[in-house]
């Protein structure tokens, strides 16, 4: 059993710099602060679109509808979310929003600064539609090397640093720059020491495919996180050996990163019965007891403000103030806890060793 006490090692690439691994206790691995989310082409929020708290649940309940509930780009907003996620106990987030979804670094310092909460940023890209003419056009060299540079140098001439690649954006069947992405994030991987994090499509062979298109890239599977499995997967069992039991077997990290849904149906899909927290956690610990427990992660990939404590949403921190005592009542030790809210999501993060930033202005 591992030593809880035993600090993680690596250093962790924040938007104000790298800290050691070890500072950190409780990280929420995949979440969105400051985002475009709406879909190419959605109309700019106006009349009717507000969230007032007569149409929050409705809003909510079908996410997708509303361009403005996809559309969270003020840093205060932001900074208040992560005081509220401090308060919970937590000390590090993971803003996965990457390129085509109007990253901001230097919002997400801000907000980190004001709130005194780490931050980590990403490189990568999204889906296809998001993208424009000249990534979609871009080859695999040229992606690599710029998500190369948003790790070493720093984000949009922004001087700060990302500390993850993706999450990759991936559709079912994957475009063709959505593959050179995936090949551009395992070269960029091999040379910077980032873990990867992927977006699959929505189709129960997309994730396979995903790993094989990474590992024959030469990528660490071991640092690579498949997202989304509560709609990958959303039973939380392999059928015809395809699952995230399967999935975890070829070395990646499998996350369950919808908490706080519970609805009856995946927006995206209204034919896919979405898990509950519990339907999530019994799945996990399906995954445990057959010993792949390192190979999880959990988190609550919040990219609606319908979501947040602003918005009369759980927040930020909910996994922490809810899910955590759900999983002691329901017979989780404390190591199984500390891998799945720190040590996990760390050896997913941890780069090998701390680089000096360049100097900019800030």
């Amino acid at each position: 059993m591992r030593d809880a006490a035993a600090p993680p090692t690596g250093v962790i690439r924040t938007v104000t710099g790298d800290r050691p691994a070890g500072d950190f206790a409780a990280v929420m691995v995949h979440e969105h602060l400051l985002y475009d989310i709406a879909p190419p082409g959605a109309p700019a929020c106006g009349a009717g679109s507000a969230i007032t708290p007569q149409n929050r649940w409705q809003i909510d309940y079908r996410s997708n509808e509303n361009p403005a509930n996809a559309r969270q780009q003020d840093w205060r907003v932001a900074a208040g979310e992560l005081a509220a996620f401090r308060r919970d106990g937590g000390d590090l987030i993971v803003d996965q929003t990457v390129i085509g979804l109007k990253r901001d670094p230097r919002g997400l310092r801000d907000a980190g600064r004001a709130a005194s909460c780490a931050v980590v940023a990403a490189t990568g890209t999204y889906t296809a539609p998001y993208l424009d003419a000249a990534t979609r056009a871009a080859d695999t060299d040229t992606l690599a090397a710029r998500f190369v540079a948003e790790i070493r140098d720093g984000i949009d001439g922004s001087g700060i640093r990302a500390g993850l690649i993706g999450e990759i954006g991936c559709s079912w069947p994957l475009e063709a720059v959505e593959r050179r992405a995936l090949q551009a994030a395992a070269q960029a991987a091999r040379v910077t020491g980032a873990g990867i994090s992927v977006h699959p499509g929505r189709d129960a062979r997309a994730p396979f495919e995903i790993v094989d298109i990474l590992g024959g890239s030469g990528a660490d599977l071991s640092r690579v996180a498949l997202c989304h499995m509560d709609r990958t997967y959303p039973e939380g069992r392999d059928i015809g050996g395809l699952g995230p039991r399967a999935l975890a077997q070829t070395g990646v990290m499998v996350e369950w990163d919808f908490f706080g849904i519970e609805t009856s149906h995946y927006w995206m899909d209204p034919e896919v019965e979405l898990p509950t927290d519990r339907g999530r956690l019994r799945a996990i610990r399906r995954l445990i007891d057959a010993g792949l427990g390192a190979h999880i992660l959990v988190s609550q990939d919040i990219c609606t403000r319908t979501r947040t404590r602003a918005f009369g949403g759980h927040g930020y921190g909910h996994l922490l103030r809810n899910v955590v005592p759900l999983m002691h009542r329901l017979g989780f030790c404390a190591p199984e806890v500390f891998d799945l809210i720190r040590f996990n999501p760390l050896r997913l993060l941890a780069l090998p060793q701390a680089a000096p930033a360049p100097e900019f202005a800030p």
